[in-house]
């Protein structure tokens, strides 16, 4: 595992609604092997690509020597276009997967993100099929009307804290019992929706995943 601070490369990307800005980061040992595209929190509710859990979500990638890419969605930062509930957001993501799949041919793709970033992120694994996907305290109820009946199929790990006070961890459960097979849930005891404090044990848990561990 590798904890030295990855090369940073500030990009901007052709989207469907016009630049997207993104941060590309690079570990000093990349394997080669993997390439994770992570997804920021709700661009209404002041979400960005520098959300320190979607960075913590990075690092887990890094740590296993594979290249992150978190980007803003449209009208978030320097992108270009507008909010859009949602639907064109999951067409940013796939624009920004394509990318990474250009720039790193041969690598497999971890897919993630964070409450509304792993709304988008289900969505759009309909589409990219990633190897790994990670859903860090997603919204239960919006995911179940986005995916319309539809579930991502490879191996899938939910994070969720017990004391989110914004994704509700009851409503996460029943739509993980609700599913077969279902995803692997990890629920840390008395943790918020941005898991102050606990973004350490977070990253551990990522990358276990990641790696192919039992989470």
């Amino acid at each position: 595992m590798s904890l030295s601070a990855p090369r940073r490369d500030a990009l901007t990307l052709d989207g469907p609604a016009g630049r997207l800005e993104t941060l590309l980061e690079e570990p000093k040992l990349a394997s080669g092997s993997a390439v994770g595209v992570f997804c920021h929190p709700h661009p209404q509710h002041h979400g960005t690509m520098l959300n320190k859990v979607v960075h913590t979500l990075c690092r887990a990638s890094n740590a296993l020597g594979a290249p992150a890419v978190r980007f803003n969605f449209r009208g978030v930062g320097a992108s270009d276009g507008d909010y859009a509930q949602g639907h064109g957001e999951v067409e940013d993501t796939l624009a920004v997967v394509d990318w990474a799949r250009q720039r790193y041919p041969g690598a497999e793709l971890w897919l993630g993100g964070f409450s509304f970033g792993a709304m988008v992120a289900c969505r759009a694994a309909l589409t990219a099929r990633p190897a790994r996907l990670v859903s860090i305290a997603p919204p239960a109820s919006a995911i179940m009307d986005f995916l319309a009946g539809e579930q991502p199929d490879c191996p899938w790990l939910i994070v969720q804290g017990d004391a989110d006070e914004v994704c509700a961890c009851d409503a996460v459960i029943d739509w993980v019992n609700s599913m077969a097979p279902g995803p692997e849930l990890v629920v840390f005891e008395g943790v918020d929706h941005y898991f102050h404090g606990r973004l350490t044990v977070l990253r551990q848990t990522v990358e276990d995943f990641l790696a192919g561990g039992s989470g």
